[in-house]
């Protein structure tokens, strides 16, 4: 089974240009021209091949408002809005002889409060409103799927798809009529977005606001079901959070508390937001770390789990959700004296914590149960 990915080695990456994809690197075939992924979906992990893109109408699409553009030269970017169709492809090739006529043109393209608000659905693969012209924001992850084709893709341009369950990976439905392999081809058209950045590009207070969204799109995501797209959301807030730290080191460092308080977000000219203290900045990751260990537990990725909450412990000593999941993690992976030690200190934390003492007997039962199967083989060793 593949699993959400550990985070631990981020800060060695933070500099990069690619630090908002959760998916694993590209891979591409030269021979065939195709590109191929594995995405994250509401029931599990699925692989992606996407050929070469067709080229479209060299269009110029203008962001009414502020005079900014995007032409056909450039593809989308972090908070792009994004115009999009996507297609079944299996029939439809008379659909789309008669629909290449009907692209938007540019000067109906929509304004930033118009995009297209839809949730993520349990049963659904590419968590898009299929057929229809409908409006996405590059980098929120709503789906990873027709995300990651167009951050490739320029006006005017359409790639296909096909997606397919990984074998060795969690029990997937697919919602819409599908071939006995559970294979899905389909179409993905781009017909205009607005203008967006690189996630370097992004001021240190438009960081903090991508890393709140993704923080609370991962709780709803969460309480719904979705536990795949919730461990996406927090590692994106996880992996912009990381090139925030020194920043936020230098700031303290130099005592510009100012600093913080004069900046702006330049893009939607809101009130003055204040970028995270020190101590805030280590509470903040420690519970992305805490709320991702929680997301692997149920993703039965016990390794990973443990890993996160390791983490989270060591930035916040005083975290007992932490420690809870920490033991939890040790129980699944039958390490029971580093499990003992998770729950105790949750105890140290919240004493007479019915949850901590009732893991606690767990592991005293668990070690009874062992040590006398290894009596019982001992005895028969030397009877």
């Amino acid at each position: 089974m593949h699993e959400v990915k550990s985070l631990g080695d981020l800060e060695c990456d933070a500099g990069s240009s690619d630090e908002m994809d959760p998916r694993p690197p590209s891979e591409t075939q030269h021979g065939n021209n195709v590109t191929s992924w594995v995405s994250v979906c509401p029931r599990g992990l699925w692989k992606v091949q996407q050929k070469q893109t067709h080229k479209g109408s060299q269009q110029t699409v203008s962001n009414s408002g502020d005079g900014a553009y995007c032409s056909s030269s450039y593809c989308p970017r972090l908070g792009s809005l994004c115009q999009v169709r996507v297609r079944l492809k299996a029939g439809q090739d008379e659909a789309e002889r008669g629909s290449e006529c009907q692209s938007v043109q540019p000067d109906q393209w929509v304004t930033e409060t118009e995009a297209t608000a839809f949730p993520r659905c349990q049963d659904s693969v590419l968590q898009i409103p299929l057929s229809d012209w409908t409006t996405l924001r590059l980098g929120e992850g709503q789906c990873d799927i027709t995300e990651a084709c167009l951050e490739g893709m320029k006006a005017g341009e359409k790639c296909e798809i096909q997606i397919s369950p990984l074998r060795n990976g969690p029990d997937v439905s697919v919602p819409h009529p599908a071939e006995e392999n559970l294979s899905l081809c389909a179409t993905v058209e781009l017909n205009a977005f607005t203008p967006g950045k690189e996630s370097w590009e992004l001021s240190p207070v438009e960081k903090c606001q991508w890393v709140k969204s993704h923080k609370d799109r991962g709780g709803v995501r969460f309480r719904s079901g979705d536990v795949w797209g919730a461990a996406d959301s927090y590692s994106r807030a996880l992996k912009l959070l990381i090139t925030l730290h020194w920043h936020v080191k230098d700031v303290e460092k130099k005592g510009l508390e100012q600093e913080a308080e004069e900046q702006r977000d330049t893009n939607t000219g809101d009130k003055i937001q204040q970028l995270p203290s020190a101590n805030e900045f280590k509470t903040l990751k420690a519970e992305l770390y805490s709320n991702m260990s929680l997301c692997q537990l149920k993703l039965n990725q016990p390794q990973l789990a443990k890993a996160s909450a390791t983490k989270a412990t060591h930035l916040e000593t005083g975290g007992a959700k932490a420690w809870y999941r920490m033991g939890q993690a040790c129980l699944m992976l039958n390490e029971l004296e580093e499990a003992r030690q998770a729950f105790r200190k949750l105890l140290e934390l919240q004493p007479e914590s019915p949850a901590a003492l009732k893991a606690l007997k767990d592991i005293a039962s668990r070690e009874k149960e062992i040590n006398a199967q290894l009596g019982l083989r001992l005895s028969k060793m030397f009877s």
